[in-house]
C-alpha cells in the first residue's frame, strides 16, 4: 500500500467517529457501542479512501471532503450489519470478529444499521462544504441515495436472496457492490469541482473497481481460507448463490478480473498524477488474499 493511500486510509480511521461523539450526536450508550464496535472492526476503506482520492485527482479539499468519505463509510458499515443478520445472509463472523448481531443481539445490530445509514445523511448535511456548496452536496447525496438503494445496493441484495431467471451475476454485483464503489468515486469528483467529463471518467472508473472487487471476493470465496478472509468460506456457492466463478468458471473469472483492472486505469487515462492512488488501489485489488 502506497503513501498517500495509506495515509487517507488512517486519516479515515481517526476521524469515523467524531461525527458520533457525545458532543455531536446524543445516542443510546448499548447503540453507540454496537455503531462503534462494527466501525472499528477494521476493512480496507476502499469507498471513503476512493472518495478522498477522487477529489484529490480533481484538486478538491481533502478537510471538507472528509465527513463525506466517514459518511459513506457509515453506509456500507449498515449494509455489512444487516448482510450478516439471520435473516440475510446469517453470518457469524465479519473480518475475523463475531458479526454484529452476534456481539450485541439482533435487535441491536437492525438498530445501529438503521442509525449508521441515517446519521451518514446527517453527516453530510452538516458538513461545512454543504454550507459553502449547496449544489455539489445535494448532487453528491443523491448519488449516493440512487447507489444505495433500491435501485442499487438493496435492490442488488434482494436479487443476491432469490436470484430470478435471467438475472446475471454481474447485474446483481453491479447492483450490490459496484454502485457504491462508483458512487464513491464520483462523490469525489463532484465535491471536488470536477468537471462533467472527469465526474463521468470517475464513475467508470469506480464501476470497474466495484466489479473487480466482488469478483475476486467471489475467487477468494472459493480458494480463501478464514484465517485470510476473516469469515466463513465457500458459503456462497453452499447457499446457490450466482457467483463468478460458480456461474462462468475460475478462468473466465480471472480472465474477466484482468479485464476490469485494465478498464479502471483505462478511465483514469486523462488524469495525471494526482489520480496516482487510484490507479494503486486497482493494483492492490488485483493482488488481494483477503
Amino acid at each position: 500500500m502506497g503513501p498517500e493511500v495509506s495515509r487517507r486510509r488512517k486519516l479515515v480511521d481517526d476521524n469515523l467517529l467524531s461525527f458520533l461523539s457525545p458532543d455531536q450526536c446524543r445516542i443510546p450508550e448499548r447503540l453507540r457501542e454496537a455503531m462503534a464496535y462494527s466501525l472499528t472492526a477494521g476493512g480496507k476503506r476502499v469507498r471513503p479512501v476512493v472518495l478522498l482520492s477522487a477529489g484529490a485527482a480533481v484538486g478538491g479539499d481533502e478537510s471538507g471532503l472528509l465527513p463525506f468519505a466517514c459518511a459513506v463509510e457509515y453506509l456500507h458499515t449498515y449494509s455489512l450489519i444487516h448482510d450478516d443478520l439471520p435473516a440475510m445472509d446469517d453470518d457469524d463472523y465479519r473480518r475475523g470478529r463475531p458479526t454484529c448481531h452476534k456481539a450485541f443481539d439482533e435487535a441491536t445490530a437492525i438498530l445501529a444499521g438503521d442509525a449508521l445509514l441515517t446519521e451518514a445523511f446527517r453527516v453530510m448535511g452538516e458538513a461545512s462544504l454543504a454550507g459553502r456548496e449547496p449544489g455539489r452536496t445535494v448532487r453528491a447525496m443523491a448519488l449516493l441515495a440512487r447507489a444505495a438503494g433500491a435501485e442499487g445496493m438493496v435492490g442488488g441484495q434482494e436479487l443476491d436472496l432469490a436470484p430470478r431467471p435471467g438475472d446475471s451475476v454481474e447485474e446483481i454485483h453491479v447492483r450490490k457492490t459496484a454502485a457504491l464503489i462508483e458512487a464513491a468515486a464520483g462523490m469525489g469528483g463532484i465535491l471536488g469541482g470536477g468537471s462533467e467529463e472527469q465526474v463521468a471518467s470517475l464513475r467508470r472508473y469506480g464501476t470497474a473497481l466495484g466489479l473487480l472487487f466482488q469478483i475476486t471476493d467471489d475467487i477468494l470465496d472459493e480458494t480463501g481460507s478464514f484465517e485470510e478472509m476473516g469469515k466463513a468460506v465457500a458459503k456462497d456457492r453452499a447457499r446457490g448463490k450466482l457467483t463468478y466463478p460458480g456461474v462462468h468458471g475460475m478462468e473466465a473469472a480471472a480472465a474477466r478480473a484482468g479485464a476490469l483492472g485494465r478498464e479502471g486505469q483505462a478511465a483514469l487515462s486523462a488524469f495525471g498524477p494526482d489520480a496516482e492512488p487510484l490507479r494503486e488501489i486497482v493494483r492492490m485489488v488485483v493482488t488481494r488474499r483477503s
